[in-house]
């Protein structure tokens, strides 16, 4: 390579390293934000569509046609998570649309995991049950994550809680619902204070639940998409 090309090249590199580095920042900038206004006070979450696509597009879809508006946090455990999304002030439950597909896997791959501050997809034992409702993480709780599977068909070797199988097949791994973990899609980004309020509120019995519902309700006034 003479010079002359090395100088071309060398110039086509930089403008494509620019490129890329303003795309990168331009993904950064476009995640939405979504304020939640509570009778505890505002917190505003991030939410990343490059992560988990479909899970994004369907909570930001909720928001827009104002679910949120009205629900309670109706699970809140100090030590673990705070719930909501999904029950009104009388505990009567909100009608959604059809399960969004499991994620999680994808987002965990992509970085997520079950972290102080992070949002996810509340769901029932079925991972391709969730719909509108969510959580906040107020610990670490990896023990929420998608379990990674080892390489290979069947798995030579695959450990998980204490338990090792051996030439296990591939599918029954990936089909396991006891492996698939919770769907992480943002974090909070603003009001953490808020979440750590929440989750210090006395608890007990309430509605059609024996444990965990606060016991001065606390109410989502609005959930708005401010980015």
């Amino acid at each position: 390579m003479n010079f002359k090309t090395f100088g071309i090249w060398a110039r086509s590199a930089v403008a494509a390293t620019a490129l890329l580095t303003a795309a990168n920042l331009t993904l950064a900038q476009a995640a939405p934000q979504v304020k939640f206004a509570t009778s505890a006070g505002d917190f505003v979450v991030e939410v990343y569509p490059e992560k988990a696509p479909k899970t994004v597009e369907n909570f930001l879809q909720y928001v827009t046609e104002k679910h949120y508006d009205g629900t309670i946090f109706h699970r809140v455990i100090g030590n673990f998570m705070v719930q909501g999304g999904g029950f009104d002030a009388n505990y009567q439950q909100k009608s959604t649309r059809a399960p969004v597909v499991h994620e999680g896997r994808m987002a965990h791959e992509k970085g997520l995991r079950n972290t102080v501050g992070t949002l996810a997809m509340a769901r029932t034992s079925d991972p391709q049950s969730a719909t509108a409702q969510f959580f906040i993480n107020v610990a670490d709780n990896r023990r929420l994550d998608p379990v990674a599977i080892p390489p290979g068909d069947p798995v030579p070797r695959f450990e998980f809680q204490g338990e090792v199988y051996t030439n296990t097949p591939r599918a029954d791994l990936l089909n396991s619902k006891r492996l698939f973990g919770y769907t992480v899609f943002g974090k909070v980004i603003s009001g953490m204070e808020v979440i750590n309020a929440i989750k210090a509120t006395p608890t007990g019995p309430g509605g059609p639940f024996g444990v965990d519902v606060p016991k001065t309700p606390i109410l989502i006034n609005s959930a708005t998409l401010v980015k």
